[in-house]
C-alpha cells in the first residue's frame, strides 16, 4: 500500500488557503512537549484507539501525519 505524502510547502499552502487540514504529530508527549507545528496535536500510536475519537472530530478534514523520521 502506498501512503500519499506532503511537502512542508504544500502543507503550509493549505493551512493559508485556509483548508481544512488536522496536522498529527505521532511522537511522544515529552517529545511533543519540547516542539511541534503550529496547530498540531499529539497522538501517540500506544495511544491512537483511546484519543483519536476525541482528538480528531472533523471527518471532513485532511489529516496529516508526521513523526521524526522520514518514514
Amino acid at each position: 500500500m502506498s501512503i500519499p505524502t506532503i511537502t512542508r510547502e504544500a502543507l503550509k499552502s493549505k493551512i493559508d488557503r485556509g483548508e481544512r487540514v488536522t496536522i498529527v504529530e505521532t511522537l511522544s508527549p515529552a517529545s511533543f512537549a519540547r516542539g511541534h507545528l503550529p496547530g498540531a496535536i499529539n497522538l501517540p500510536p500506544e495511544r491512537l484507539t483511546e484519543l483519536a475519537p476525541a482528538l480528531l472530530r472533523d471527518r471532513h478534514a485532511e489529516i496529516v501525519v508526521y513523526c521524526s523520521t522520514p518514514t
